[in-house]
């Protein structure tokens, strides 16, 4: 068994030195950082530029329609959301501030003109839609009930369909066989149970799939692009138009507004 083992040591042996010769070899290689004119080759290359010049695209209509409409933002304005963005990535002074600039390698005036997009989109999406809300809240209103979820992911159908007979016919407990068998990292972890979530956040297949399920009923397998998902209805909570809700329909109104602006442009 030795002499057998020996032809492949060696081939491994030497492949370990030549690696750490050529590290040695590589660290006095020193790679200057990427200049805008390489970045922007890089997304041709990799065909990620129509998604960032979309993006752009969405900004400058952003602009464009604000300036149209007369919305503006105030200094005070400004100010606070600069603020309210600093405290959230705890950045307590100017040092800890200029850093991070550094680091996402944009100038102070970058950072603080998409401060400024991101307040002039909300204030625009509050101008196109806000007083039509309430009515698509109560036109919706159960959509947005949110549903404490368990579910137990797996890739293939067969799997998904022997669990669900485990569960039913022999009274098999949701919380173990997810742990033993949920190929999703957070159900796997949590024993099945993924969180309180707003049906609109889920997606399509899965929401109405539970729609109508009661408390404690297993619904599936249910087919979508991660898997054959096992779901469990823990518990349904009924809805409230607050902040959150209202930011969500606004979001989704916006996207459509956004849709048909460009099938007609």
């Amino acid at each position: 068994m030795k002499e057998q083992l020996e032809p492949t040591l060696i081939p491994t042996i030497i492949s370990v030195q030549e690696e750490v010769r050529y590290q040695e070899r590589l660290t006095v290689v020193a790679v200057p950082r990427a200049t805008d004119a390489q970045i922007l080759a890089y997304l041709r290359r990799s065909t990620k530029l129509a998604e960032i010049a979309a993006l752009a695209e969405r900004d400058a209509l952003i602009l464009a329609v604000c300036e149209q409409l007369e919305i503006t933002i105030s200094d005070a304005e400004w100010q606070k959301a600069g603020d309210a963005f600093r405290l959230e990535r705890q950045f307590w002074g100017t040092l800890e501030t200029l850093s991070w600039l550094e680091q996402q390698r944009i100038r102070i005036q970058d950072w603080s003109q998409g401060i400024k997009v991101a307040l002039l989109e909300k204030k625009l999406k509050e101008y196109l839609f806000g007083a039509t809300v309430d009515s698509a809240y109560i036109s919706n209103k159960k959509s947005f009930r949110r549903v404490a979820l368990s579910q137990i992911l797996v890739f293939d159908l067969t799997t998904a369909e022997e669990i669900l007979q485990t569960l039913q016919d022999e009274n098999g407990s949701f919380c173990v066989l997810a742990l033993e068998h949920s190929q999703g990292k957070l159900s796997q972890q949590n024993g099945g149970f993924v969180g309180i979530r707003s049906l609109i956040e889920l997606s399509p297949a899965i929401a109405a799939a539970i729609n109508e399920a009661k408390e404690g009923e297993v619904i599936g397998p249910i087919q979508t692009k991660l898997g054959y998902h096992l779901l469990k209805v823990e518990k349904w909570f009924t809805s409230e138009l607050n902040p959150s809700i209202r930011e969500q329909i606004m979001d989704t109104m916006f996207e459509v507004w956004l849709e048909e602006w460009y099938s007609y442009s």
